[in-house]
């Protein structure tokens, strides 16, 4: 009887296992779910880390060879000449085609280079310039709403006056906007001195975080003792960024 009780309840025993049998199917989901995870961390590390992704480094070809660097950087054309939207509205406009060829009618008016710019002067049809810096439909930015409390442009577009082509600088994912949005001090200045993109850039972390504060404390985001308000708060409320 014990013999037959031995063969009949532990018949694994004569293949030498002495596992029940579901243990093994759980070693199996174990390594199958290990070698999942591992591809899927890899191939997560592979893409979310990738410029494509995060969009730093992307530069786009454009129709027109349009150099900051030369415009900006050594003619010293002010941002707001054609972008002039960015201190009362939402968006810094691109400029219309007229803006270009108040110079450019004088300027190089012959150059094969600067041939779209004067086709869209002759039909009127805009010029199909590529978007850089394109942030998700579900976020809300207001441009105005920075520059005019004294965000450079040269915080999320960097050294903008040196770009012969314009490239994205920054992630501009959540993350590094509520890095800003916790501790907007040392990304702030003088609001006369927003479009001025080498202002300050040789002061040292403590005077930049020193001068921020004064400016919060003027905007109402700290108070005079030097403690967040209220109004502080709301930088990183999502209903701020999220409507």
């Amino acid at each position: 009887m014990r013999e037959q009780e031995s063969s009949s309840g532990s018949s694994t025993l004569g293949r030498g296992t002495v596992l029940p049998l579901w243990f093994d199917q759980l070693l199996k989901l174990l390594a199958t779910g290990g070698a999942v995870t591992g591809i899927y961390v890899v191939l997560l590390v592979f893409f979310g880390a990738s410029p494509k992704t995060i969009a730093s480094g992307y530069m786009p070809e454009q129709p027109i060879p349009y150099s900051h660097a030369l415009h900006v950087g050594e003619l010293g054309l002010d941002c707001r000449y054609c972008h002039t939207t960015v201190e009362k509205a939402a968006f810094a406009a691109i400029p219309p085609t007229q803006t270009c060829m108040n110079c450019h009618e004088r300027v190089f008016p012959e150059s094969p280079d600067l041939e779209p710019v004067r086709t869209s002067f002759a039909t009127g049809l805009p010029v199909n310039w590529v978007k850089v810096h394109d942030l998700p439909d579900y976020v809300y930015f207001n441009h105005s709403a920075h520059v005019t409390r004294g965000i450079s442009c040269v915080s999320c577009h960097g050294r903008i006056d040196r770009m012969v082509e314009v490239y994205q600088h920054e992630p501009l994912n959540m993350g590094w906007c509520l890095r800003c949005h916790r501790n907007p001090a040392r990304n702030l200045r003088p609001v006369d001195r927003v479009t001025d993109l080498g202002w300050g850039l040789d002061r040292s972390e403590e005077e930049k975080d020193s001068q921020g504060r004064e400016i919060m404390k003027g905007l109402g985001l700290l108070d005079t003792e030097g403690n967040p308000t209220e109004r502080m708060t709301l930088l990183t409320n999502c209903s701020t960024c999220h409507r």
